[in-house]
């Protein structure tokens, strides 16, 4: 670090600060503040899921806040639609890791919408910096008795040389029977990045919409609008030969990001089109499924398995970068 000198505190320009909400349904949620230095600014939630909730890039905002606000998993309703009370979407919101989309009766369980482990509080999370990053890390578990023991091991890396993070999940099955597993990383766009100006590119090989109000709207899947009242959400599932990606740049801000994954780890990505008042989003959402409910993926036989003591890595770069 040769600029050490003019430092007082390495935490000066970049480091992670931890806080505590106080007041409202967020109160006691435990927050990491992750600052690189260069103009990228993070908040890691351990309590749910360390998924990443605000999220801003020289001084803009990137994701989307939905009206719910901060949650404290105390507050998560796992019946019926209760899930979009705690909702909060943030910029990534884990969706998993044995049921995502529509609930349904599967296998002889019930499932909740988007399952539950981004409503699950970390066991351990803790962090630490490296030569050219900061470093969050975490373990999550979704277990039971009688039932399923996974764990997910995320490691967050937070480079402190670009403007670059790097999403690492690991997923084990400690238990003794195999189990479904099923992974979506619903990411968020929002307001300002995401307006009727924003230019979005998903350069897949396959894209099919979800269903016939979708398939109106298939040509002009990629333009954005302004609020529309009443806005009917349309999603549209994307498949890819080789390198996953999607970009979303805004030319009023100069400034955009792009999300890469590997297809061979998850094979799809889900566009969540919502262009409504106040639900305003646009979700860039790569999975190992599709967000229609494990009895589908079972019944079309694209449902993920992970037997006693295997594991399963995810991984997922997003790069920021202006003009």
């Amino acid at each position: 670090m040769q600029y050490s000198s003019y430092l007082g505190h390495e935490d000066q320009l970049s480091g992670v600060e931890e806080h505590r909400l106080i007041g409202g349904r967020g109160d006691g949620l435990r927050l990491l503040e992750v600052r690189n230095g260069l103009g990228l600014e993070v908040t890691v939630v351990p309590d749910r899921c360390a998924d990443l909730y605000r999220v801003a890039f020289l001084g803009q905002n990137i994701g989307y806040f939905s009206s719910c606000g901060y949650v404290h998993p105390a507050h998560y309703d796992q019946e019926g639609a209760g899930f979009l009370k705690s909702f909060t979407a943030g910029f990534l919101t884990t969706c998993g890791l044995t049921a995502v989309g529509t609930p349904c009766e599967d296998d002889g369980e019930r499932t909740r919408m988007h399952g539950t482990i981004g409503n699950t509080p970390a066991e351990h999370a803790w962090w630490h910096r490296e030569a050219d990053a900061l470093v969050v890390e975490a373990d999550v578990k979704d277990a039971r008795l009688f039932g399923r023991k996974l764990q997910l091991h995320r490691r967050l890396e937070f480079s402190t040389t670009e403007n670059r993070l790097t999403l690492t999940d690991t997923v084990e099955n400690h238990g003794d029977a195999e189990s479904p597993l099923m992974v979506l990383y619903h990411m968020n766009m929002g307001y300002p990045l995401l307006s009727e100006r924003a230019q979005v590119t998903i350069p897949s090989d396959r894209v099919t919409p979800r269903n016939a109000h979708a398939a109106g709207g298939l040509d002009t899947r990629l333009q954005m609008l302004p609020p529309q009242p009443g806005f009917e959400e349309q999603c549209y599932f994307h498949g890819f030969d080789r390198a996953g990606r999607a970009a979303i740049y805004n030319p009023e801000l100069g400034i955009g990001l792009e999300i890469a994954f590997d297809p061979a780890q998850l094979p799809y990505l889900c566009q969540w089109k919502m262009l409504g008042v106040h639900d305003y989003v646009l979700g860039l959402e790569p999975g190992n499924c599709l967000p229609d409910g494990r009895k589908a993926m079972r019944e079309q036989a694209r449902l993920r398995f992970l037997a006693p003591g295997e594991q399963q890595q995810f991984q997922l770069q997003i790069r920021f970068w202006e003009d």
